[in-house]
């Protein structure tokens, strides 16, 4: 039983080497959080408030296509999604803090269509189990 038992933790022990991620010592350079992005303001030329990014599009390849910056509306309640490029916003640090512009200014992205294609759904929509949702393919 005892040779049963340790084999069983050798077989284990095995396995899950064999299926451990690759993993990396460092970040690489050049690269960036999602942080840095998710949840900041972004601001046209003039240093006036667009809006937020409320989320970051990133295709099977796991590179950024766009951001989703919610402009206009009031403590949420008549927001609107809008959908930029990722090379749209540009970044540079100021007063020691990454400061996130666009060439665009709040009205202009009001007036833009709203994309509900971005794979979440819109607002009111019923919530669904993670049980529910099908799997990436």
């Amino acid at each position: 039983m005892k040779k049963f038992a340790i084999g069983c933790i050798m077989a284990a022990a095995i396995a899950s080497a064999a299926h451990a991620a690759n993993t990396m010592p460092s970040a690489p350079t050049e690269s960036w959080t999602i942080g840095n992005y998710y949840k900041q303001n972004v601001y046209d030329p003039k240093e006036s408030k667009i809006g937020t990014i409320d989320d970051v599009l990133v295709d099977k390849s796991g590179k950024v296509t766009g951001l989703v910056i919610g402009v206009g509306g009031f403590l949420g309640a008549g927001e609107k999604d809008v959908i930029v490029p990722y090379t749209a916003v540009k970044s540079q640090k100021k007063d020691d803090k990454w400061w996130l512009t666009l060439d665009e200014t709040k009205d202009s992205l009001k007036l833009r269509q709203v994309s509900n294609t971005i794979g979440r759904a819109p607002p009111g929509s019923p919530k669904v189990s993670s049980t529910e949702i099908p799997s990436p393919r």
